[in-house]
């Protein structure tokens, strides 16, 4: 006869931790038996957060971060601090998520596990794309690559609204000063996903070549990226 454990009332029970359920349920057991791949999103998500809170287990907390934010995707997608507030998750366990998107990340632009080229829009929407498409607000970033093509470092000069940022030549320029850039790319999104350019896009890009000619540091593409597509108007002539 199967017991059954009754709850009087004004009784509180205590809520099972992972670490109390039966081997084959646990996720990182699963992991190791069966696999990364047999695993759920909750599941890959449970075992990098690690531990639980009181009465709400690791894998109760995958589910609720999942719930709130619709999709893995969207998630990613959000900034660490904001991940720390929904539900009462934490800055450490929201920076070990931020640090593992940055990871995948990484991986997705290197494929070879090799220094950063960015040679071609492709490569430039390859390596900025997975960070940058689920952005709610725009973001403008620059490249600053030696005379190989080569990344030499990346620089975030703004974060502005749902439809535009604020960017000034003076940090454009300064950064890449600073680094010795042989070249510079710029790179932003567009929230809306549709990457066409804007009038202001085309005519910062303009600006921003003509005073870059003056300083002698070559703009050698700006691409925007949107959801799944980019532009880049070097290829149309912009430049």
């Amino acid at each position: 006869m199967a017991l059954r454990l009754l709850r009087v009332p004004g009784m509180s029970v205590a809520h099972p931790t992972i670490r109390e359920w039966p081997a084959e349920d646990r996720p990182r057991e699963r992991f190791l038996t069966k696999g990364a791949e047999a695993l759920s999103d909750a599941e890959c998500l449970a075992i990098l957060l690690g531990a639980g809170t009181p009465g709400q287990t690791a894998l109760d907390q995958a589910q609720a971060l999942l719930a709130a934010f619709g999709s893995l995707g969207e998630l990613a997608g959000r900034e660490v601090q904001e991940l720390a507030w929904t539900g009462g998750l934490g800055i450490v366990k929201a920076v070990r998520v931020g640090a593992a998107v940055e990871l995948a990340r990484r991986l997705r632009a290197r494929p070879n596990g090799g220094r950063v080229r960015l040679s071609s829009p492709e490569e430039v929407a390859a390596y900025y794309a997975p960070g940058l498409e689920a952005k709610k607000k725009e973001v403008f970033r620059i490249a600053l690559l030696d005379s190989q093509n080569g990344l030499l470092r990346d620089v975030q000069i703004s974060e502005g609204s749902l439809s535009a940022s604020i960017v000034h030549p003076r940090e454009v320029f300064r950064s890449a000063i600073l680094e010795a850039a042989a070249h510079v790319i710029l790179v932003h999104n567009h929230p809306s996903g549709d990457p066409t350019p804007s009038k202001e896009d085309i005519h910062l890009t303009r600006q921003l070549v003509e005073g870059g000619r003056l300083l002698g540091i070559r703009i050698h593409d700006h691409v925007i990226v949107g959801h799944g597509r980019h532009v880049s108007l070097a290829q149309r002539g912009v430049m």
